[in-house]
């Protein structure tokens, strides 16, 4: 359900910029957004905790991550879309789940398994024919260097994310994030301020609805998500935001798709579902407690019962039962 939530919201955000207009130009546009999604997201931190028992080592990370996916993510998406063709733009930017699931496999210790690799490659051959159905015909060398720069934040953001998660609640975790891009973000306070006056009431009212839905709801719904689902698996989101944002545009701005862009949508559609195909097996297998208690290496939601348990007693059966594998399947 939450990784559902992240794709409708996603989708929707490139059908709002696109019906705003660029009244804003790309710093000013994401300072609003991020700065609109801190203020949302803070209330309800304080409230989960805020800066309470927030370990040290973590810090770096959320700065890092913070810069990366929330400032300069969407500066160089924003400014690539200004001199390449949204079909080429989301062609590049869609490399980003490939890099997450090789980037998992290779520094998160999440393995390559078939599913996730060939679904990935299926699902942005989809995104490929999408795009020429888009009319995706390249651009400058400037805009197509910063959709390619776009989609390796996108991809460095998410492993770094993953590695907060294991630490941090997925609530503080994007309010963290939000609060890092906003500071990145403030060298863009004067021009947001001089055009900001100037820009129309759609602009304004969609640069608020991208920091409440898009930023502060999807990327909390996301961070969740990431939480029990491998980094590598949950990167096909990106596909169905894709997917979702042209069915929005067809309904909502009346931009009917072609055939190609149809057929390229189911075939990332087949894609995604090809990375969530799993044997039993496998899964029992693969989410079998480790020396340390957790499960394939990762950091533990709850307490281990095990640990819990006298000397004298039997241990509580884990994995087999399946108790363990479904407290940490993906959330419906």
């Amino acid at each position: 359900m939450a990784a559902a939530v992240t794709a409708l919201l996603w989708g929707s955000a490139f059908v709002v910029i696109r019906a705003a207009g660029t009244d804003l130009s790309p710093g000013p546009m994401a300072l609003a957004r991020v700065a609109v999604a801190a203020l949302v997201l803070t209330p309800l931190a304080l409230r989960a905790g805020g800066l309470r028992r927030l370990p040290r080592r973590v810090l770096p990370l959320v700065a890092a991550y913070g810069a990366m996916w929330f400032a300069a993510y969407n500066v160089a998406l924003n400014a690539a879309e200004r001199s390449i063709d949204a079909g080429t733009a989301a062609m590049l930017v869609n490399a980003a789940p490939v890099l997450i699931a090789l980037g998992a496999g290779a520094f998160l210790k999440e393995g390559f398994p078939a599913p996730v690799i060939i679904g990935c490659v299926v699902a942005f051959g989809g995104v490929a024919l999408m795009s020429t159905g888009m009319g995706a015909t390249g651009g400058d060398a400037r805009g197509l260097t910063l959709a390619l720069l776009a989609a390796v934040l996108y991809a460095v953001s998410v492993l770094i994310q993953k590695l907060i998660l294991r630490d941090v609640d997925a609530l503080r975790a994007t309010w963290l994030g939000c609060l890092a891009g906003t500071v990145t973000l403030l060298p863009f306070t004067p021009a947001l301020a001089t055009q900001a006056p100037s820009a129309s009431t759609a602009a304004l009212l969609g640069t608020v609805y991208l920091g409440i839905f898009p930023t502060a709801i999807a990327f909390t719904t996301y961070a969740y998500a990431m939480r029990h689902v491998p980094a590598g698996r949950l990167g096909a989101v990106g596909y169905l935001a894709t997917v979702v944002s042209v069915l929005m545009s067809w309904a909502l701005l009346d931009e009917a798709p072609t055939v190609l862009t149809l057929v390229g949508g189911a075939i990332c559609l087949v894609g995604v579902v090809i990375t969530r195909r799993r044997s039993t097996a496998k899964a029992v297998e693969g989410a079998a407690p480790e020396k340390d208690g957790t499960l394939g290496g990762a950091q533990p939601v709850g307490r281990d019962p095990a640990r819990r348990v006298g000397r004298g007693a039997q241990p509580t059966s884990s994995g087999r039962d399946g108790s363990d594998v479904h407290s940490r399947s993906e959330p419906s």
